[in-house]
């Protein structure tokens, strides 16, 4: 009988990257805080990290959909995917409102501020029609090569993936093409993956130099009230929607990979930025790669918890700041369509949190100076928003994978990888 055990990895060997991640992160901001000067002179530094995450964001989208629609020769497994994929998004979204609806009723955003209003142009508000053009389609080629159009890239990867299905699949010389493409560009993040620490920590040098003192002061209270819900929703609502998708061991798994999206997201605030940081998290949890080809991207556009936090607490704050009262079935219900259109589909659209925040003000027929409120909101909510926003993807691909594959999906993909949790 043998008695060989296996070695179990470190602190250090499981966590390296967030904790290198997170200490460029603290090196960072005191270099923001004991000298501004240098945290902005830091700046070029993190801005070639942040550009060279975003130039590869593009074709991982492109080509990880196309491949994985293109490879699939059950149209019925793509329709099952889309579809929990779907429900996943406006269920997790749901759940959000609900919480933050209850908390803003028990701690005001408003209370004890003292804000002077400013004047502001408010930008003429879209049709719906043109909206619903504008998030889904692009009128050139060209447009769907930018990170503004993520929601035109996706439906254009979908249906190019359908026609490469149907002229041969992945045995076809696009469909290998395809493959190998996604193979480069992930060895590309891995590169770009080495030098995260210190793009981010000069990145965040430069943040806290810049908009530290504005954290201060009247919004204060907003940010008191915001930053605790986010979260009690990560430490609650992560670990069921876990359990919901892998029993134990996927609480085990979510643990063991999701600090690196999450401190990825909560520093660069894009989830953009964090769709290549996300994909390898998947991965090594083990859900299937069709899955996380399609629900990664999706979310980065249409999955965003933290922004449905976000929006219902900036519209608590408006009500409290010009003395009304946030109360009523009729207006919880537009609360929580307001801030789940802002997040599900603005957010496709070019400048989607601007435009969503002119929707708040436009559609509870608030004063034009409401605007710039929430647009300060709006900066000093993101880093949280965009962490439970992109971070909740990785979750939300366990849970369709659940949906998809069965219960026992999990415990396959960890054997099959040869590992033991």
């Amino acid at each position: 009988m043998s008695n060989t055990t296996t070695k179990k990895p470190s602190l250090w060997q499981q966590y390296k990257l967030p904790i290198l991640l997170l200490g460029g992160i603290a090196i960072g901001s005191i270099i923001g805080i004991v000298s501004p000067s240098a945290g902005q002179a830091l700046q070029p530094v993190g801005q070639i990290f942040l550009n060279l995450m975003f130039t590869i964001v593009v074709p991982l989208v492109f080509v990880s959909i196309a491949s994985a629609v293109g490879s699939m020769a059950n149209m019925k497994r793509l329709g099952k995917i889309l579809g929990s994929t779907i429900f996943t998004f406006l269920a997790t979204g749901a759940v959000a409102s609900v919480c933050i609806l209850v908390w803003v009723n028990i701690f005001s955003p408003s209370a004890g501020t003292n804000i002077e209003m400013g004047t502001a142009e408010m930008g003429e508000m879209q049709s719906v029609s043109e909206m619903i053009v504008g998030s889904l389609t692009v009128s050139d080629f060209s447009q769907l090569l930018s990170k503004d159009h993520m929601l035109p890239l996706i439906i254009f990867a979908i249906l190019f993936g359908f026609c490469v299905s149907a002229c041969g699949g992945d045995e076809s010389p696009v469909g290998k093409l395809l493959a190998n493409l996604n193979e480069v560009i992930m060895k590309f993040i891995g590169v770009i993956m080495t030098i995260a620490p210190i793009g981010l920590g000069a990145y965040f040098a430069n943040l806290v130099a810049t908009y530290g003192p504005e954290i201060i002061g009247d919004y204060g209270r907003s940010m008191a009230v915001y930053y605790p819900i986010c979260l009690i929703y990560v430490v609650v609502f992560f670990p069921l929607y876990a359990y919901f998708a892998g029993g134990k061991l996927g609480v085990k798994r979510m643990l063991k990979h999701i600090f690196t999206p999450a401190v990825t997201a909560f520093a660069t605030q894009s989830s953009a930025a964090t769709l290549p940081v996300n994909k390898e998290a998947c991965d090594n949890i083990g859900v299937p790669k069709d899955v996380s080809d399609l629900v990664l991207p999706m979310g980065c556009t249409m999955h965003m918890d933290g922004s449905v936090l976000s929006s219902i607490t900036k519209i608590a704050f408006l009500f409290g700041v010009f003395n009304m009262e946030f109360t009523g079935v009729g207006t919880y219900a537009m609360a929580i369509v307001v801030a789940i259109l802002s997040a599900f589909v603005l957010s496709g659209a070019p400048g989607g949190g601007l435009v969503g925040e002119m929707l708040i003000v436009s559609m509870f027929g608030f004063p034009p100076e409401a605007f710039p409120l929430i647009a300060t909101l709006g900066f000093l909510f993101d880093p949280a928003a965009t962490c439970l926003n992109a971070s909740g993807d990785t979750i939300a691909s366990m849970m369709v994978a659940r949906m998809v594959e069965g219960k026992d999906w999990l415990v396959k993909a960890v054997k099959a990888k040869g590992e033991t949790a």
